[in-house]
């Protein structure tokens, strides 16, 4: 390269924008890999987010970790507007989607496969006419009752997670004598409002909510029995990075990992996961998690050859 100019983001304007200039055809679900489990990149335009809120503070920031986790190999980008932690402040669709919906444009433009994260039926539709290709939906229906029919007239795959309550009661409601038997059972419940609304089998996606109205043994016995959570039929998302029951886990001195020092366990639960057949693995560092799913997967199919 014969001038710092020539290269995207080194000259005056050092927006990820300029990256951007030639779209790429939109990505398509129907073309993530079938052959092993995906992995999932968190992007949070949030300013308080637990693990990384207010790190992407404007669209341009938020765009170009997007970016980053596109190009290390992510199959799916999942944008966020509103945290989700316990005890997090309730955002406008109005503010949400102003923090999202140009991050979306962006990173569809770039070739991103793009979920949005949000419990607004709202958001979801103008995510989608933006064009994410999933909604993520982490309230499980119990916010708007609304999105189900959006999910059905959209057609596009939808994440059904486990939780009871909302981001200030959860915790409370953390009381099950069959956790994994529970939540499975609750999670039908709801499919079957899905299925009610004209939703297809195969549109749903199921998360177990870990760290979403369970404690720490219960978010480990939900891990231990994902064979219960196969019987539903459904792909299985696992969201387990950087949350609470891992900094628990290494605890050094009294004192819980941070969240970015949980890494590491999070890359441990997306192998396990992976050799276990989770469709896919929702991470912060795609890298470690990328890797732990190429491993999981070799091993896997030498398994099968045995």
């Amino acid at each position: 390269m014969d001038s710092l100019a020539a290269a995207p983001g080194t000259g005056p304007a050092t927006s990820p924008l300029p990256i951007l200039r030639k779209p790429r055809p939109a990505a398509k679900f129907s073309d993530l890999p079938t052959d092993r489990t995906l992995v999932m990149g968190i992007l949070n335009v949030t300013p308080d987010s637990f693990s990384d809120g207010g790190k992407h503070p404007t669209a341009d920031t938020a765009i170009a970790a997007g970016l980053r986790m596109f190009y290390a190999g992510a199959d799916i980008i999942d944008v966020g507007g509103e945290s989700t932690r316990p005890g997090a402040e309730d955002v406008s669709p109005e503010e949400e989607q102003r923090r999202v919906i140009p991050v979306i444009e962006a990173l569809v433009k770039a070739g991103a496969l793009v979920s949005i994260d949000t419990t607004h039926a709202s958001t979801a539709a103008a995510a989608v006419e933006a064009g994410a290709a999933i909604i993520n939906d982490v309230s499980g229906l119990t916010l708007e009752p609304e999105m189900a029919e959006l999910v059905a007239v959209s057609k596009v795959p939808y994440v059904l997670t486990h939780r009871r309550g909302d981001a200030r009661t959860m915790n409370s409601l953390a009381e099950y004598k069959d956790v994994a038997g529970e939540v499975v059972a609750e999670l039908a419940g709801v499919r079957d409002k899905l299925y009610a609304a004209g939703v297809g089998q195969d549109q749903i996606i199921v998360d177990p909510g870990l760290g979403f109205a369970k404690n720490d043994a219960q978010n480990w016995e939900l891990l231990q029995n994902l064979d219960q959570l196969e019987s539903l039929g459904h792909k299985i998302l696992i969201g387990a990075s950087r949350k609470r029951f891992l900094g628990t886990l290494l605890t050094v001195a009294g004192k819980s990992a941070a969240p970015e020092e949980r890494d590491a366990a999070t890359a441990a639960i997306t192998a396990i996961s992976a050799f276990r057949g989770a469709w896919a693995v929702r991470v912060h560092d795609v890298g470690p998690s990328l890797d732990a799913v190429k491993v999981a997967s070799r091993l896997a199919s030498a398994r099968t050859t045995h």
